[in-house]
């Protein structure tokens, strides 16, 4: 596997305008930011002040990092920083470790494909880790990361049939699987802006100084933790199909422009020999490239 790097000019932040801005959050583009929380990041989606109930987050970061989301959100949004809703990519450790609390303070509805709702309402656990996999030390440690659900039960509902966003004008979501069953991506067509989950990152997962630094490569999904290949290569050929101008995944920066759209066709189009592990106990079971 050799992944591929992206070059310094496809960020999509504005350091300068983030330090001036001063809420905690790199935003990238007027109604949407995110924050990196150790590992992972997690999306605000709304315009700076709009106050409590008109804005959305994406994702929770991991356990632990509620107070700095519940700051981020007073700092941007203004009055309690309470938002009208919680939309889930997916239920993986790292996406929900702040859910249930964040949920229960702010009593809102937390939204997510309806095959993901068995790990977000406390009936089934993912299937294990594989460290197998390889690319690093995030992937050996990968067996003591957290599998079993979270339980939101009581506020969770399933997305729209129509594929409309709740809280979120103008923006579908995508079903994204591979990485896990109901997996979603989101997209605004408007002005082509791709919130992708970790349908693919942009940084290398497996490995911790790459997790810790996010040193910029267009990447697969984090293999450790992606037990279905054949869905997550048909889910990265659909995100690159859409051409997006910019794009916030769960790992690694925001990027955008031509360099990254043509980093992220050769991920589609070579899926198999840059994302795919040589080795692992879900390799075999997704079959080869097609």
């Amino acid at each position: 596997m050799s992944q591929i790097p992206l070059p310094e000019g496809t960020s999509a932040e504005s350091p300068d305008a983030d330090d001036a801005r001063d809420d905690s959050t790199r935003q990238i583009a007027p109604d949407v930011a995110y924050r990196q929380l150790a590992i992972v990041n997690v999306v605000f989606v709304g315009a700076p002040g709009v106050g409590d109930g008109k804005w959305v987050l994406i994702d929770a970061g991991v356990p632990g990092s509620a107070p700095a989301i519940r700051a981020a959100a007073r700092e941007r949004f203004g009055q309690n920083g309470r938002p009208g809703a919680i939309v889930m990519t997916h239920g993986h450790f790292d996406h929900v470790g702040s859910l249930e609390s964040l949920a229960a303070e702010w009593d809102v509805p937390v939204y997510a494909h309806p095959l993901e709702h068995p790990y977000l309402d406390g009936t089934r656990s993912y299937p294990p880790a594989d460290p197998s996999v390889g690319g690093g030390l995030m992937a050996l440690l990968s067996p003591l990361y957290p599998t079993r659900p979270v339980d939101v039960g009581r506020r969770l509902k399933p997305l729209p049939d129509d594929h409309s966003v709740p809280g979120m004008p103008g923006w579908k979501w995508l079903h994204t699987p591979g990485h896990s069953p109901g997996h979603i991506s989101l997209w605004r067509e408007a002005d082509r802006f791709l919130i992708v989950g970790d349908a693919f990152v942009t940084t290398k997962q497996e490995s911790v100084y790459s997790a810790v630094t996010q040193a910029p490569e267009m990447h697969g999904p984090p293999m450790y933790f992606t037990p279905d290949w054949t869905s997550a290569r048909q889910s990265v050929r659909r995100l690159a199909a859409l051409a997006p101008e910019t794009v916030v995944t769960g790992h690694g920066q925001a990027m955008r422009g031509t360099q990254m759209r043509a980093a992220l066709d050769e991920l589609a189009a070579r899926f198999d020999d840059i994302a795919v592990p040589d080795y692992g106990r879900y390799v075999l079971q997704s079959g080869s490239a097609s």
